[in-house]
């Protein structure tokens, strides 16, 4: 969790076991910390409930809140939501440990004087999308979607940093559909809330898809769909009157993007995006068709290369999580035609998966195999248990420019378990082809040439 430093003398020198080191920030009913988890030597957000939030009227409500995120201690493990460590029910101040992420909230970016290029707010949206949609498969509605509660993650961890990811954060409101408790209705912030939330009615993901197109708006505009100076006033636009165009309210807005967050926005549920993946391809097909100006980042975007391995072969068995891991940590290389990846007799400690166009085998100068997107090279080599059994005995050259994605040994083992095995059965489900294929090659020798 990251939020604004405020400079305020700490009372506390611990909260539990944990060493506090500065105040982060603080609203009405709870303030975070920045502390030391020396256990596991990693710095981490405690959020501590205020002891006057705990009165006889407020605080069972309060109460849920901070049950509903210590239910989640452990549960969420995706690389845009912040994870939850512990939560202590603590009679005085209970607290939820967290992931510190260093940076600030996008609310710091609603203002019409420091708005995000339009890019990175597409990115941004599809990685929320995508971490929610993650949640939603947990059997969980975050229903407190909002800016203050999405975290930018910036290079210096300052609010003037380049943001570089994004981070979905507080789950006190978050609507468990598989809990048999009872719930405490219309939560959330109003200028974020779906007509749904405010009516109270039975919930699914597409409020949370309402909120997260709320916010996109205030990003891209610099102000909310809708702003009045009574709730009641407000209450009444969200049910009946429709967001001004976004092309209207900030230059280089294609239309195509305002009908992205404004099918997000529809009064009824059953017109918005059906799903979050539905939302998800929209905002990548924003980036994919150029309808967002490139000028700010002209690279490849995370969106682009998480879509492009869902589409390959090899990462078929893969999940989202696994998916985030290879984007972030794979070595992403483009190579002109006749570029040679390997050549006969050197010792391989890396392997390419080839995202994009194709390469050619050759042994003893005649051509073996033409490998193409969605294949692997290298592998046998690299899998190879000695030194002797590492050497290439082909030469590979690139006969069409290619795009690949490439590991070595110390950078796969920075991969979590659960992705290492991933990548051992795609190895295996290679290795079985290409058994297969000499096989038919040695008993139909005619057929195969």
């Amino acid at each position: 969790m990251a939020t604004d430093a405020v400079d305020i003398d700490i009372e506390d020198t611990r909260i539990g076991k944990y060493r506090v080191l500065r105040k982060l920030g603080e609203g009405a009913t709870s303030e975070v910390f920045l502390c030391r988890d020396d256990f596991h030597d990693r710095e981490v957000a405690i959020k501590r409930v205020r002891a006057a939030a705990l009165d006889a009227v407020d605080g069972p409500v309060y109460a849920r809140f901070f049950a509903a995120e210590a239910a989640l201690v452990g549960r969420l493990q995706h690389p845009n939501v912040v994870q939850i460590f512990d939560a202590v029910a603590d009679s005085a101040a209970p607290y939820v440990v967290m992931e510190y992420v260093p940076g600030t909230t996008l609310r710091s970016f609603c203002r019409p004087d420091h708005l995000l290029p339009l890019e990175l707010i597409v990115e941004m949206g599809f990685k929320c999308a995508m971490a929610l949609g993650y949640v939603f498969r947990q059997g969980l509605i975050h229903r407190d979607v909002k800016p203050a509660n999405i975290l930018a993650v910036t290079s210096d961890g300052s609010a003037s940093g380049l943001v570089t990811d994004i981070k979905v954060t507080d789950f006190g409101s978050v609507l468990n559909l598989a809990s048999e408790t009872t719930q405490v209705y219309r939560v959330g912030s109003l200028a974020y809330m779906s007509p749904e939330q405010l009516d109270g009615q039975p919930l699914d993901c597409r409020t949370d898809i309402y909120s997260l197109g709320a916010v996109l708006y205030h990003l891209i505009a610099g102000r909310p769909p809708f702003e009045a100076e009574s709730q009641a006033v407000m209450m009444n636009q969200i049910y009946n009157a429709l967001p001004q165009p976004l092309t209207g309210l900030r230059a280089g807005v294609d239309e195509a993007v305002n009908q992205v967050i404004q099918r997000a926005l529809t009064k009824s549920p059953a017109d918005r995006y059906p799903h979050w993946d539905a939302f998800a391809q929209a905002l990548s097909d924003l980036v994919a068709q150029r309808k967002v100006p490139r000028g700010h980042i002209q690279g490849v975007l995370d969106s682009e290369r998480f879509n492009l391995l869902r589409a390959l072969d090899f990462f078929s068995g893969f999940g989202d999580v696994e998916l985030w891991e290879v984007v972030h940590r794979a070595k992403w290389q483009r190579f002109p035609f006749g570029h040679s990846l390997y050549r006969r007799g050197e010792e391989g400690r890396t392997f390419h998966i080839i995202a994009q166009g194709s390469v050619e085998v050759f042994r003893s100068g005649k051509r073996v195999a033409l490998l193409g997107a969605g294949t692997s090279v290298g592998e046998m080599a690299y899998l190879a248990p000695s030194p002797e059994l590492r050497r290439h005995s082909t030469d590979v050259l690139v006969a069409e420019p290619a795009t690949t994605i490439s590991f070595t040994p110390e950078t796969l083992q920075q991969l979590s378990a659960s992705c290492r095995h991933m990548f051992d059965e795609a190895f295996i489900r290679v290795l079985v082809r290409r058994l297969h294929a000499a096989h038919e090659a040695l008993a139909h020798p005619r057929r195969i040439l």
